[in-house]
């Protein structure tokens, strides 16, 4: 419980408050399915995250340096977005809070049920 300070920099709080919120991971399971990708092909991949919300989520990410973002000087200007060697070191933790999840998600839901 050392690692949890309740005042000051506490690297646990700072790293979960950033990955959870509603969109960031989905953002990181996305680009490592797919690899590179354009800003609307993420947007029309995830569906009902709002452009704002996706940009957003895509600055936070990249300003922790999990995801990479490449601008190519074309007309109409070209982005690019994809996960950083960081990023991808963070993936097998996601995947097993999915998995956990998706083995889990009945039970939850009935406990939900009798609340």
């Amino acid at each position: 419980m050392k690692n949890f300070h309740p005042t000051g920099n506490c690297p646990v709080r700072d790293v979960l408050s950033r990955l959870g919120d509603k969109w960031s991971m989905l953002v990181l399971i996305t680009l490592n399915a797919n690899g590179t990708m354009r800003f609307s092909d993420i947007h029309k991949t995830i569906g009902d995250v709002s452009q704002r919300m996706l940009t957003v989520t895509l600055r936070t990410l990249e300003s922790d340096g999990l995801v990479e973002r490449k601008v190519y000087a074309e007309v109409p200007p070209r982005v690019e977005y994809n996960l950083t060697d960081t990023g991808g070191t963070l993936i097998p933790h996601i995947e097993g809070l999915v998995g956990w999840a998706l083995e889990n998600m009945n039970t939850i839901l009935e406990h939900r049920k009798n609340d």
